[in-house]
């Protein structure tokens, strides 16, 4: 397993209460043992990073695509022009079944599109596999040198 960075953090961008519940319940089945932070959307989202210093801390961001003020479309595509923010691995974790939000996702610059399972269990495998690429296999920006910009 690669050593991450002590204060490392996997930013949540969900406006759904519940869905996100089950996502920490499922962090803790799976061992996922970086803080987790929640932003209720993408103003928030994007807040969290510039303002309060935490880009340089994330190490991945799950990013739900229907949220209010600011839509995980519209942030992706922030995130992705902006120099500071463009490395952060974006994993899009949706409800949405429509069918070009995936194609939609990848074109403005998400690394990975997943559906939200329909059950804990499913969930459960599909942060373990997160867990087991992201944060063990894959070479992460901030992984390399956490104080990068």
């Amino acid at each position: 397993m690669n050593a991450l960075p002590a204060d490392s953090i996997i930013l949540v961008a969900d406006d759904d209460d519940d869905d996100f519940l089950l996502l920490q319940k499922a962090f803790q089945w799976v061992d996922i043992e970086v803080e987790v932070r929640r932003a209720h959307d993408g103003v928030q989202l994007l807040e969290m990073l510039r303002r309060h210093g935490l880009a340089d801390r994330v190490l991945l961001i799950l990013m739900d695509l229907n949220m209010p003020r600011k839509d995980g479309r519209e942030s992706i595509r922030e995130l992705k022009s902006d120099p500071r923010l463009r490395a952060i691995p974006i994993v899009v974790l949706t409800n949405s079944h429509d069918e070009g939000d995936a194609a939609l996702s990848y074109e403005l610059g998400a690394n990975s599109f997943l559906f939200k399972p329909f059950s804990f269990q499913e969930l459960v495998a599909r942060m373990s596999a997160l867990k087991n690429y992201w944060l063990e296999s894959a070479e992460l920006p901030c992984k390399r040198n956490p104080s990068a910009t």
